[in-house]
C-alpha cells in the first residue's frame, strides 16, 4: 500500500472515531446527531480515496455517492422527527 493511501485510510478512520466519541460526549439529541454525521461523511470519503489509490477501481465512487446522499438525508429525518416530538400538543 502506498504511503498516501495508508495516510488517507488512517485519517478517515480517525475522523469516524472522532464522530463516535462526539456521539458519546454530547448531552442533547441535537448535539449528538451532528458529530457522527460529519465523521461518517468525511471519514468515508477519505477511506474511499485511499481505497481508490490502492486498488485502482472506481466502485468506490458509487459507494461515496450513496453515502453522500443517504447520510445527510437520514440526519435531516432524525432531526425533523425529534423536533416533532418536542413540540407541545
Amino acid at each position: 500500500m502506498s504511503g498516501l493511501a495508508e495516510f488517507l485510510v488512517l485519517a478517515g478512520a480517525a475522523l469516524a472515531f472522532a464522530g463516535s466519541v462526539g456521539l458519546v460526549r454530547m448531552k442533547t439529541f441535537f448535539e449528538r446527531v451532528h458529530p457522527p454525521t460529519m465523521g461518517s461523511t468525511l471519514g468515508t470519503a477519505l477511506v474511499l480515496a485511499g481505497s481508490m489509490l490502492h486498488f485502482g477501481t472506481l466502485h468506490e465512487i458509487l459507494i461515496g455517492l450513496f453515502m453522500a446522499v443517504t447520510t445527510p438525508i437520514s440526519y435531516l429525518l432524525l432531526v425533523a422527527a425529534a423536533r416533532r416530538r418536542r413540540r407541545p400538543r
